[in-house]
């Protein structure tokens, strides 16, 4: 009888051991899933481009488990979708936003630095052509004469004419010639009677075309009964 008790006594020890062995702790079930759920997030960011998201949710997980290998494959994700938009953005011209890109691909991938070169090269050739363009736009501006009567900053610019002293009026349309071709200007003659507009787009006609006779003057007419006569010059944008 005792024999037989201290049989049963050792199976149930047995049996409760082999269940304590086979259980998972609450806590370590619990962490799992929340883990899982924390990888699904990050795979759907990844996917959808919320790269900024992904990476704040990468840096969390590797804060919990630095050692995970697992991660890798998500890092180097995450480094190539930031890449890929370099590339993207650098194509619709966005040199800025492409060199913040590849900084953050550089920084999630800083082994592997050739995976990078190729934008890297790119955007130094962007912002070189950037400041040439600069550079250029502002030898041109050097080179111009200086403006006699527009604001060369301003959208347009109005000159009252003075239609009552011949010699002023055509010192201004001088002036105003120059500035013209010098500043390649479409011009909106302004006026209170239609009889003005003819011989004023005259008088300014012949003196553009004795500065260069290829001009291409483009004049418009408008006649504004309540205004004196005036010029507006608007510089054409490049």
């Amino acid at each position: 009888m005792k024999s037989f008790a201290s049989r049963y006594l050792l199976l149930v020890a047995f049996s409760l051991l082999l269940g304590a062995c086979q259980s998972t702790p609450p806590a370590a079930t619990e962490a799992t899933g929340a883990r899982a759920t924390a990888i699904a997030q990050l795979e759907k960011n990844l996917a959808s481009s919320e790269l900024a998201t992904a990476e704040d949710q990468l840096a969390a997980l590797q804060a919990e488990s630095p050692n995970d290998q697992a991660l890798e494959q998500y890092q180097r994700q995450l480094a190539e979708a930031y890449l890929r938009r370099s590339q993207i953005v650098l194509q619709k011209g966005d040199v800025n936003a492409a060199a913040t890109a590849l900084s953050r691909a550089r920084a999630l991938m800083p082994k592997a630095p050739a995976l990078t070169g190729g934008v890297n090269n790119a955007i130094v050739d962007a912002r070189k052509a950037e400041l040439d363009r600069a550079e250029a736009a502002l030898m041109a501006a050097e080179a111009k004469p200086q403006a006699n009567v527009i604001d060369p900053t301003a959208e347009s610019t109005t000159v009252a004419l003075n239609l009552t002293d011949m010699t002023k009026l055509r010192r201004q349309l001088d002036a105003i010639a120059a500035d013209v071709v010098n500043y390649q200007c479409d011009v909106s003659i302004q006026a209170p009677r239609t009889q003005d507009y003819p011989w004023l787009a005259t008088l300014l006609t012949k003196r553009v075309k004795k500065l260069d006779a290829d001009f291409d003057l483009n004049l418009e007419k408008q006649i504004l009964r309540n205004i004196p006569a005036q010029m507006v010059l608007s510089p054409r944008k490049p």
